[in-house]
This record gives C-alpha cells, structure tokens and sequence, in this order.
C-alpha cells in the first residue's frame, strides 16, 4: 500500500502540465475495437484505469505497440478473441464496461464479469443494457457474468431515462456500425462524447447532434483507422485552479478549451478567486477573501461533479455557509468524513447535500482515499492544511491523475510517495 506524505503550507508557484483526459481516453480507446485498421492514439494519460484497458483489449489479442511515451497503435484484427477477456481486468475498473459497445458490434456472443470503479454510490449498468438491448442484443445475467447474444444490430430510438455519460458512449460505438439509423435522445454531451463523436466521424461514421442532447447515427458497413490526439484533462485544470487558489505564489496553468469549464469558472469568480486568462494560460494567485457559494453538480454544460469534490476544501477557507449539492451519486459525500478530521466545520444535511461553514483551519492527520476525486480533494486539503498530513489508498488516485505528486514537487510542493 502506498501513501502521501504531505508537509502542508507550502506556498506554490510555476507552470503546471496537463494531461490527456482520462474520461475521454476510455472510450477512444474502445472505439479502435470497432476497426481491423490501425489506429494511433496520442496523449493518453498514463494512469491505471487506461493502462488497465489497454492490458484487457492487449489480452484479446489486438496489438498494441508503444510508439512513443504517451503514443500506442493499435490493431484489432481477425487475432482479436473475445474469449481471452481478462475477467479479473475487466472487474477492476468501470471504464471497461465501455467495451461493451465495440464488443457487440464485432461478436455473437460473449460473456464478461461485472466492472469495478468508484465506490460512489449505485451504479448499476441496467441503463447501457436495456439501451443495447433496443438495438437487437440480449442480454442475460448471470451471478457476477453477464452474457451477450447479438444476430444483427438494427438501428432504433431510444431515449435515455438519465443523462447517462457512459450509456451514450457505449450506444454510439454499438450504433456506428448498426444496421440503419439510431436516435438517441436524452443523451450526454460532456466533451469526451464530443471527442468520441469527432473520432468515430474522422474513422468513416455518420454521427450528428441535433440540438444539445440528442444524437442522429446512420450506421455504415465499416470504419477506417485513425490517428487521434486525446484531448487535454479539463478536471486536471479544475483541479490546479483550486490548488493555486488556497496555495499560490502564481500557478499557470495551459488555458485548454476552457470552455468545458464555463460554469465551473463561473463559480470561482462567484467565490472570489483570483484568477486571470491570458496568452494561453489561466494565471491563479492565492485568493485571500473568499465567499461562500451555492454549488450543484450538473449535467454537461453544468458543474461537473467530478470537480464538486476538489471545491470544497476551497469553501472550508470561505468566510460564511456553502451550500453542496450532488443529486447524481448518493455515496459522492463520503470524503467529508476525512475533511472532518481534519478540523472542517461540514454538516451532511442528507446523502446528497451538505452544508460547508467557514473559514477553519485546517490539521494534517491520517485520511484515506476512497475514489479518485475525494483523493484529490484530499491532497488539497492536505497542501493548505498545518502540519502532516498521511493519505493511504493512493491507488485510487493514480486511477485518475498521472503522478500527480511530481507535478506538485515541480510547484514547490513538500509531498513525498510512500510505500508500507
């Protein structure tokens, strides 16, 4: 088991690195299933969920050559064996169960076990199953396996009971290569769907948006190969923008399609940080008078909820009462116990909601991370806290962020990887 060792009150100054987006990268890489050419990918994210993938999709029997340090090819031809899915891999991660839209697309049947990942409330996948199954598979359950059967995908319209992210990914893999023409209405338009509406579109396919939410594919017999560049990790940005907020010196960070993160920065201004957009960069200083806000994760252009965790570290700094609220996830707020111990003043009102009073200092005690943004969030924490702090399950962390440590260590950070 590995921790972070954090000495906290460091002031923090430079250029930081961003990423690939690892929430983009997932279902790009699935998408290269869908093709017997070969498909270069470039800036991915070095974390595990991706590394994991790449293991699962090599295991099947696709080749996958490392051309540079973030640049594989791969190719899915007649070697790929469904079969040979590596079950312990496929469970450790959910970005896994994005397969799932390349894989009925390319084979009768097949069976796989259940997909791991955050351990943020429910996340049953009926929605991606009964949404498949409108487009000819079935679908049967069996303990912790579920088998696929598929004669012939057929185009059809469905509409998705939520803004399902990961049902949206995996409806326009599967529909790129259907039979005829597949609406999908209610459907998720955060920018990895964007980006993987853009590959499969460069690959040959024929996907439009109507409107902002719902998806037009007009299936074609085959795709191409591609060469693809993920895009940079808007979270990424979201979270150094935090970070340069309680611990700056100047933190510049590379201003990539900020965009994604209009209401995000929206709600920094609202809370007082102090931050500029210039020359490519967005410039963050330490923010000395913050104001409580009112935050709600949101559906794509709204507040992701990926970030809601990393703002809260910032409102415990803030003079007043904020308001959280995450409908999405009813386990989201589970950090909060760790805050706590840290000397946060947060009143969880119900699974969904909190209260946030401040500002309080912060102490550096022993936490642990239970997913990859309330590790984050607790790096934060522990970079503006006094004291040590020790976060454990750090595991959980590099799911998402790319040594993140070493990027921090460059800013002037005192946190050091440990191993037990």
């Amino acid at each position: 088991m590995e921790k972070f060792v954090i000495q906290g009150g460091r002031k923090l100054s430079g250029e930081v690195e961003i990423r690939g987006s690892k929430n983009a990268a997932g279902a790009i890489l699935a998408a290269c299933l869908l093709t017997q050419k070969s498909c270069v990918i470039d800036n991915l994210p070095l974390v595990e969920d991706i590394l994991n993938l790449l293991e699962i999709i090599k295991g099947m029997g696709a080749e996958v050559e490392w051309i540079e340090k973030r640049k594989v090819k791969i190719t899915a031809n007649n070697n790929l064996d469904v079969k040979k899915i590596d079950f312990e891999k496929f469970s450790k991660a959910r970005t896994s169960v994005l397969l799932l839209g390349s894989l009925v697309s390319r084979f009768k049947e097949f069976r796989v076990s259940r997909p791991g990942g955050d351990k943020i409330g429910l996340r049953p996948i009926t929605t991606h199953l009964d949404a498949l199954g409108k487009l000819g598979c079935e679908v049967e359950e069996q303990g912790d396996f579920y088998f696929f059967k598929t004669k012939e995908l057929k185009g059809a319209e469905i509409i998705l009971p939520e803004f399902s992210v990961t049902a949206t990914e995996i409806l326009l893999l599967a529909g790129c290569t259907a039979k005829g023409k597949t609406v999908i209405k209610i459907a998720a338009g955060e920018p990895h769907i964007q980006e993987l509406v853009l590959m499969l579109n460069k690959m040959g396919g024929d996907i439009t948006f109507q409107g902002t939410h719902t998806l037009i594919i007009n299936g074609v017999e085959n795709l191409n190969g591609v060469d693809y560049n993920i895009i940079p990790d808007a979270l990424e940005v979201g979270t150094f923008l935090i970070i340069g907020a309680l611990c700056g010196g100047e933190i510049s960070i590379p201003d990539i399609r900020g965009d994604y993160l209009d209401l995000f920065l929206e709600k920094l201004k609202e809370a007082g940080v102090n931050f500029q957009r210039e020359n490519g960069f967005i410039k963050v200083k330490k923010s000395e008078s913050l104001k409580p806000i009112k935050v709600q994760a949101l559906p794509y252009p709204g507040f992701p909820t990926d970030l809601l965790p990393l703002i809260v570290p910032l409102l415990t700094q803030a003079k007043g009462k904020s308001l959280l609220h995450d409908p999405l996830y009813e386990n989201r707020l589970s950090y909060i116990h760790q805050l706590r111990k840290m000397g946060a003043d947060i009143e969880i009102v119900d699974p969904h909601r909190a209260f946030i009073f401040g500002p309080t200092e912060l102490s550096g005690v022993s936490i642990e991370s239970s997913d990859i943004r309330a590790g984050a969030c607790l790096i934060v924490a522990g970079l503006v806290a006094s004291g040590e702090t020790i976060i454990s399950n750090v595991s959980q962390i590099d799911r998402g962020y790319e040594r993140i440590e070493e990027r921090l260590q460059k800013l002037g950070a005192d946190i050091r990887r440990i191993t037990n």
